[in-house]
């Protein structure tokens, strides 16, 4: 009988690593995709160029995947972030394209962004830290960390990212128009936030290090 175990362990064995083959993200072709789909809008290495596009350099892998599978429209319903943009540019994109490329700039150096209004930022660092016990509004550091690091597969790293990116997602989620944020918690935040809040808040994120 132990025999038979060992022998059914060692031809189940070669399927398991080849699963695993499989699953592992190939940055190689992630720089591919990248720099065939993504480099006009995010730049070679995820640093866009752009305010109005986002950083994607050092962000977690599961959240940039999490995007992308967003939004592409799935089982007859439409996507769960909507962009023409976006829906145009992952149409093609399999399962192993959307990991790969999130793999790859995840694993770039991100370029940080920096805050250009201080007192602005002054205003927003009171809101990320403490938050506004009268409107209701958590503090951001409790998800997004004090430095803005973020927790893998749970909350997106925001330090250093571009004020405007950050400020048209908030009023995003605020207005309903983005809501892809699990259990509606980001759109349960920003709905409290007035757009001064927002803006400060943003533009302190974006000086974060």
């Amino acid at each position: 009988m132990i025999r038979e175990v060992i022998v059914a362990a060692a031809i189940a064995l070669p399927s398991v690593s080849a699963a695993q083959a499989i699953a592992k993200p190939d940055l190689a072709k992630g720089q591919q995709v990248a720099a065939g789909v993504c480099v006009a809008c995010h730049g070679n290495d995820g640093n866009s160029p752009l305010p109005a596009n986002p950083k994607l350099a050092g962000q977690f892998a599961e959240y940039l995947n999490k995007q992308l599978v967003n939004f592409k429209p799935a089982g007859g319903k439409k996507a769960e972030r909507d962009s023409p943009v976006m829906a145009g540019m992952v149409a093609n994109l399999s399962v192993e394209d959307m990991r790969d490329v999130s793999a790859f700039y995840a694993a770039q150096k991100l370029k940080l962004a920096s805050a250009k209004s201080k007192d602005l930022a002054l205003q927003g660092q009171k809101l990320y830290r403490g938050g506004n016990l009268t409107s209701g509004v958590a503090a951001c550091a409790g998800c997004h960390g004090p430095d803005g690091a973020g927790i893998p597969s749970q909350y997106p790293r925001i330090a250093g990212q571009y004020a405007e990116y950050l400020e048209a997602q908030l009023k995003a989620f605020k207005a309903g128009a983005r809501g892809n944020d699990p259990n509606a918690m980001m759109r349960t935040v920003a709905a409290r936030m007035s757009d001064v809040e927002i803006r400060a808040v943003a533009e302190y994120a974006a000086g974060l290090r």
